[in-house]
């Protein structure tokens, strides 16, 4: 059995990411991108479905025992974990170079004290684990080999194979470093150059002190900040500038229900919201980069603007059911693909304009055609920005006129106006401030119930939800309208879990509910950040740092968080890690540390 989410540790090389769980096991690992067929899927199946176990001396079949104490080096995604046993004690050294040829993931076994007995069990299995490949010696080294993927094991210790496993058992001393790295390659090419462990290690320490270095964050929470800006970066496609919303598929909102999508694609909200952080930490090239994608993706044709992309920009991303895979703590099904890209979801256009308002505010070099893109997406959102959508939570029931569709539609107007004033475009002003006013005033008018002095998840209903949330931090309306302070009382009172964290909108148990599916769901972690943020703005500030502080309590022992808190089970749930988390986790401490609400 795979461990709890929050077991796992991320390490990546900006094209891909592996999880590598407290026990030394790898149970997730696509090669060579982000959304490639999967090499190690024990994370959403069993044993036979592919991992890679490096521990102390375990018995076959069975898992390592769990590290003694694990960390990452710096302020890196070089995973460093050690395990205390009666012989002494181990440290394992887990790490993916940013890619110059080959991607590899690198193991290196190092000797503390003592003499202590090891074991690698490699069992790699292509194509979600459906796929057991050819395994043979080239030369001096192991190539697992299955149409059109090749992994090429190298170690200097002696291996043998048994039960369609890799194995090997060694012994390590102080100051033993025993190398062991797989590294892809397409199946048709010559073997990929042998691998440099110790000259990889120093290269990868260097480019992430050297990225670090760059923040211009250095407040109170910076820990927390630069391991969330490291995960990011580390989600970052380095070749386009997509940014994907988690590395993982199918990892539940709810364990042993249906609630499991794929996140490996580019979201332009998530992207957008991501954008935004890294603009306000310094980061500015990765700025530009994804601008450019966003330029390429949506090319000759915004009015077909699609809420996700593939990471180079694929606009196909076709959902399946992959029936093989038992699923993560028996929640099925296991999805690949994202049924989701062809909503309409009018919100992205808001995100999506702030994004690159926000760009131009920073002094992000002027590209004429995103100041284009701009004013095509308004004449699309003049047009349309009245009708019902899927909105931001992506539901799979009727299309509704969501209240925070209708309010990032606004900020996507607003924002572009700005844009028109600071003389940088081109565009019908006059004609603009009346279609904002417009929108305005029908999202107060119809999305607001006056009895409950709250707004409502959309037009005409009574169910809450979080997104609204965000009306004044996208300044649609003052934080001390009573309108505000009215919605965030009541999404306190009603979407609030029994711990003080929030829900994203009611559920119904096993009834199809608003977003038309079956089953509940845990606190959404982004959800909380952002009442944690409301907080801060209508002056309740001690109360809106005791709960982000508790937010940071939920994270696992290296800083990372999944999708959702289940309050019942007390656990993470929901793909791992999110970035939909992450970003707001930094927004709130910036915010926090702007106000002077932090202790000590």
């Amino acid at each position: 059995m795979a461990g709890r989410i929050e077991d796992y540790a991320l390490i990546g090389d900006m094209q891909t990411a592996a999880l590598v769980c407290r026990d030394g096991t790898v149970d997730w690992l696509c090669l060579p991108r982000f959304d490639s067929h999967a090499v190690f899927a024990g994370l959403l199946g069993t044993e036979e479905h592919g991992f890679w176990r490096l521990g102390p001396a375990h018995a076959a079949g069975a898992r390592p025992p769990a590290a003694t104490r694990r960390t990452y080096r710096g302020e890196s995604l070089i995973l460093e974990s050690e395990w205390d046993t009666p012989r002494g004690t181990v440290r394992i050294t887990d790490f993916m170079p940013p890619r110059d040829g080959a991607p590899q993931l690198i193991r290196i076994v190092e000797g503390v004290t003592g003499r202590v007995p090891m074991r690698s069990a490699l069992r790699m299995r292509f194509s979600y684990g459906r796929v057991v490949p050819w395994v043979h010696r080239h030369e001096e080294r192991t190539v697992a080999v299955a149409g059109p993927d090749s992994v090429w094991f190298d170690t200097r210790t002696e291996t043998y194979g048994k039960s369609l496993t890799t194995y090997a058992d060694f012994t390590v001393a102080p100051g033993d470093r025993i190398a062991f790295t797989i590294s892809w390659q397409p199946s048709h090419k010559e073997p990929p150059p042998l691998p440099e462990p110790e000259q990889s290690l120093e290269a990868t320490e260097d480019f992430w002190r050297e990225w670090v270095e760059q923040c211009t964050y250095h407040g109170p929470y910076r820990e927390a900040v630069i391991r969330s800006l490291i995960t990011l970066k580390a989600l970052t496609y380095a070749p386009t500038g997509g940014i994907v919303a988690a590395p993982t598929t199918s990892l539940p909102e709810e364990i042993g229900g249906v609630r499991n999508w794929d996140y490996r694609y580019t979201w332009l909200r998530d992207a957008a919201i991501t954008l935004s952080s890294l603009l306000r930490t310094g980061y500015r090239e990765e700025a530009r980069a994804w601008r450019e994608w966003l330029l390429r993706a949506v090319a000759g044709d915004p009015e077909n603007l699609q809420i996700m992309y593939g990471i180079a920009g694929e606009r196909e991303l076709g959902e399946a059911e992959l029936d093989w895979l038992p699923g993560y703590e028996q929640s099925a099904p296991v999805r690949v693909g994202n049924g989701a890209a062809h909503q309409l979801q009018l919100d992205v256009y808001g995100e999506v304009t702030e994004a690159l308002h926000l760009a131009h505010m920073t002094g992000l070099a002027r590209n004429d055609y995103a100041a284009l893109l701009q004013l095509k997406l308004i004449r699309y959102l003049e047009q349309h920005w009245d009708e019902p959508d899927e909105g931001i939570w992506e539901v799979r029931g009727p299309r509704r006129h969501f209240v925070h569709s209708k309010v990032m539609a606004w900020v996507a107007v607003d924002r572009t106006i700005k844009l028109i004033e600071s003389a940088d475009a081109d565009g019908p002003l006059e004609k603009w401030r009346e279609l904002r006013d417009d929108i305005h005033r029908d999202v107060c008018e119809k999305g607001y119930d006056k009895e409950r002095n709250t707004f409502t998840q959309s037009y005409g209903s009574k169910e809450l939800d979080a997104s609204l949330l965000l009306i004044p931090q996208m300044g649609f309306l003052p934080p001390d309208d009573k309108r505000v302070i009215g919605t965030i009382e009541a999404i306190q009172r009603e979407l609030s879990t029994p711990d003080g964290f929030i829900l994203r909108y009611p559920t119904s148990g096993d009834e199809e509910g608003v977003d038309g599916l079956p089953g509940d769901e845990g606190a959404f972690l982004a959800c909380s950040f952002w009442m944690a943020d409301d907080l801060a703005m209508i002056g309740r500030v001690d109360e809106a740092r005791k709960l982000f502080e508790k937010l940071l309590g939920l994270r696992n022992d290296l800083g990372l968080l999944a999708e959702e808190w289940d309050p019942r089970l007390q656990r993470q749930v929901g793909n791992f890690p999110q970035a939909f988390s992450h970003v707001p986790l930094i927004d709130t401490a910036l915010r926090l540390t702007a106000s002077g609400a932090y202790g000590g």
